[in-house]
C-alpha cells in the first residue's frame, strides 16, 4: 500500500471514530439534557456521515461489517432526539406520543416501501436481453418515479435527521411543537413516496415484460442452427470474444446464447443475434428445438442448461489450445465432439487420460488466425518489439508457476528495458490480478516502471515506437502479435497461436525444470528460447533474434503444423466444413 493509500486509510478510519463518538455524544447529552454539546455533536455526525458517504465509502463498508451500518446508526440519531425532547421539554401524553410515534412511523413506512420496491422491481425487470434481433413492439412495464425509487426503502428515514434541528430548537424553545411539526412533514413525504410505490404497482397490474415472449416467436421464426453458448461471467467473455467472428463467417443461421447480464454488456461487437437470459428456469423454457450445434467456449455449471437439450450435438471448442491442465479438464466427456487445433491437442487428450475418446476429438485448426501474419511489421519507423504477454495466476494456490508475472515479471521487464534499442508492448492476462494480490502488485509494479520509462500506460493503438502497455479490449492480441518481433510468455494459448506467425518466442519456466524434461512436458516450447527464473539467458536470445541468426526457425515451422494443422490448409474452411457436417 502506498503513502497515499496509507494517509487516505487513517483519515477514513478517524474519521469514523469522530463520527461514533458524535453518536454517543448524541445519546449522553440526549438523557442528561445538554443542548449545546447535544447541537455540536449532531454537526460532528453530519459532517463524519457526508464524509463517509463521499470520500471514505471503502471505509464505511467496514463500518457496515463490524455492525454499525447506517440503519444502526439512523435508530441511534432518532432515539436521541427522542431522549432530548423528553428530558428538556418534558411534553404532556399526547406531546410524548407524538415524539415517541412519529418516527416510529416513518420507519414503518420504510419497510413497506421497501416491500413494494422488490415486487416493482420484481415485474420490471427484464427476463431476457437481445442485441441485432427484430422483436417489433415491445409492451413497456409502468415503472416509478426516478425520486420515489431513490427514497424508497431503508434511505427513507434519512428524512428523520430532520428532527434533530428541529430538536434542538424545541429545547431552547421548551416547546414540543418544532419536532412534531417536523416528523408530520417527514411521515407526509414518506407516505407520498409509498402512494406512488402503490399507484405504480396498481397501474401495472396484469403486464409483463413481452421480451421473452417476443424471443420465443424469434426463434420459432428465424429457427437458428448454431447457438454459441457462453455461461461465464463478463470478465471471462474474451473466451467467447473470439469466436464471434468465425461463428459469423461459417455461413450458416446462428445466434449467440449468454447466460449473464454483464458479460452481454461486455460482449464484443457483431453482426450475430445474440440473446441473454440469465434465470435457468426462462433459459430452460426456450424453444431451441431448431439447433442442431451448440459450440461451448468454458466448462461452467450453467453450460447443463444447454447440454440438457435433446436432438443437439454438443460441442466444446475451448478457447485456445495449450499445454495447461485446463486443456484435458475431464468435464469434456460431457460432450459429443471436443474440437482442437492440431494433432498437440488430440494427443494431449490421449496423454491426459480423462476419458475423451478418441473419435470424438476433431482437427480444426485455429480459424480466429487468419489474420496473423508470417511477416513482421512494415512501418518505417518499426523497430525491434518485444511482446511481454503473460498469463494469470491460475485457480490453484500451490502452483506459482502458472505464470512467469511473480517470480520473474520484473525482471524480465528490466532486462528488457536495459537492452535498450527495442519497443516492449507487456499485455497480461485479461485476469490477471483477480485472484492473486502479489500478482496485481507486480502488474503494476511494471506499469509504473513503464510509465517512467515514457511508456503509454492505457495503450489503444500500437504506432508509433514507445512502451505499450495493452490492457483493453483494443488493441487485440493478435493486433499485437502482427507487429512483435519476439514473444516472451508463458505455457499457455498465448503460445501455441504465436507459432502461427513462426516468429521467434521465448517461454519462461520459472520451476526450473531441465529443459528436456520441459519441452518434453509442455510441447509447445519444443520450438522456443527457454528463460530460467533469473532470466540470465534474455541477453543471449535478444543478440541472436535481433542478428536474424535464429537457429529455431525450422523448428517453428514443424511445430506450426503440430499444434495447428497442416500449413496450406485453411481453418476457417475447416471449421465452415464441420458445422455444415452437424447441420446436415
Amino acid at each position: 500500500m502506498g503513502l497515499f493509500s496509507r494517509v487516505r486509510s487513517q483519515q477514513g478510519y478517524a474519521t469514523v471514530g469522530l463520527t461514533l463518538l458524535g453518536y454517543g455524544v448524541m445519546i449522553l447529552s440526549g438523557v442528561l439534557g445538554l443542548v449545546v454539546p447535544y447541537a455540536v455533536a449532531a454537526l460532528v455526525v453530519i459532517a463524519g456521515e457526508l464524509t463517509l458517504a463521499t470520500r471514505y465509502v471503502e471505509t464505511g463498508r467496514l463500518v457496515r461489517k463490524a455492525g454499525l451500518g447506517l440503519v444502526f446508526r439512523r435508530l441511534v440519531r432518532d432515539l436521541s432526539v427522542v431522549l432530548l425532547v423528553l428530558s428538556t421539554v418534558r411534553p404532556g401524553v399526547a406531546g410524548t406520543l407524538a415524539v415517541l410515534l412519529l418516527p416510529a412511523a416513518l420507519w414503518t413506512v420504510a419497510v413497506g416501501t421497501t416491500v413494494l420496491t422488490r415486487v416493482v422491481d420484481g415485474r420490471a425487470a427484464t427476463p431476457a436481453l437481445t442485441r441485432n434481433l427484430d422483436l417489433g413492439t415491445l409492451r413497456r412495464v409502468l415503472v416509478p418515479p426516478v425520486w420515489a425509487r431513490h427514497l424508497a426503502g431503508l434511505r427513507l428515514p434519512l428524512l428523520n435527521v430532520l428532527l434533530v434541528p428541529a430538536a434542538v430548537v424545541a429545547a431552547v424553545a421548551d416547546r414540543v411543537a418544532p419536532v412534531v411539526v417536523t416528523g408530520l412533514v417527514t411521515l407526509a413525504a414518506g407516505l407520498v413516496t409509498a402512494a406512488v410505490l402503490a399507484l405504480t404497482l396498481v397501474r401495472g397490474r396484469g403486464t409483463a415484460p413481452g421480451v421473452l415472449p417476443a424471443v420465443h416467436d424469434w426463434l420459432a421464426r428465424e429457427r437458428p442452427e448454431v447457438a454459441l453458448y457462453f455461461a461465464g461471467p463478463a470478465k471471462d467473455v474474451y473466451q467467447a470474444n473470439m469466436w464471434l467472428a468465425p461463428v459469423e463467417a461459417a455461413g450458416r443461421r446462428a445466434v449467440v446464447l449468454l447466460r449473464s447480464e454483464d458479460a452481454f454488456h461486455e460482449l464484443a461487437d457483431t453482426r450475430l443475434p445474440v440473446i441473454c437470459v440469465p434465470a435457468g428456469v426462462d433459459f430452460m423454457n426456450l424453444d431451441l428445438g431448431a439447433i442442431r450445434v451448440a459450440l461451448y467456449v468454458a466448462n461452467v455449471g450453467a453450460n447443463i442448461h444447454m447440454l440438457r437439450e435433446p436432438g443437439v450435438t454438443h460441442v466444446f471448442i475451448g478457447h485456445g489450445d495449450s499445454d495447461k491442465q485446463a486443456s484435458v479438464n475431464p468435464y469434456s466427456k460431457v460432450y459429443d465432439e471436443v474440437w482442437v487445433a492440431g494433432p498437440a491437442g488430440r494427443e494431449r487428450y490421449a496423454r491426459a487420460g480423462v476419458g475423451v475418446l478418441d473419435r470424438d476429438i476433431v482437427e480444426i485448426g485455429r480459424p480466429q488466425l487468419a489474420g496473423v501474419h508470417t511477416f513482421g511489421s512494415g512501418a518505417a519507423d518499426h523497430v525491434f518489439t518485444v511482446l511481454y504477454a503473460p498469463t494469470w495466476e491460475g485457480w490453484l494456490d500451490d502452483d506459482p508457476y502458472h505464470t512467469s508475472l511473480v517470480l520473474m515479471g520484473e525482471r524480465i521487464v528490466s532486462g528488457l528495458l536495459a537492452a535498450g534499442n527495442l519497443r516492449l508492448i507487456y499485455k497480461p492476462h485479461p485476469l490477471t490480478g483477480t485472484r492473486s494480490k502479489q500478482a496485481r502488485a507486480v502488474h503494476e509494479r511494471i506499469v509504473a516502471r513503464l510509465r517512467a520509462a515514457g511508456g503509454q500506460t492505457d495503450a489503444t493503438a500500437l504506432d508509433g515506437t514507445a512502451h505499450l502497455v495493452v490492457t483493453g479490449r483494443t488493441p487485440g492480441l493478435f493486433d499485437c502479435f502482427n507487429v512483435t518481433d519476439l514473444l516472451i510468455s508463458d505455457v499457455s494459448s498465448v503460445v501455441s497461436d504465436f507459432v502461427q506467425s513462426e516468429r521467434p518466442y521465448v517461454v519462461a519456466n520459472p520451476a526450473g525444470l531441465p529443459e528436456d524434461e520441459f519441452r518434453r512436458t509442455y510441447p509447445t516450447a519444443r520450438a522456443a528460447y527457454l528463460l530460467s527464473r533469473d532470466c540470465g539467458e534474455l541477453p543471449k536470445v535478444l543478440a541472436v533474434t535481433r542478428a536474424g541468426n535464429d537457429p529455431m526457425t525450422e523448428a517453428r515451422r514443424e511445430l506450426k503444423e503440430y499444434l495447428l494443422g497442416p500449413a496450406g490448409s485453411n481453418p476457417m474452411d475447416r471449421f465452415r466444413e464441420e458445422i455444415g457436417r452437424l447441420c446436415g
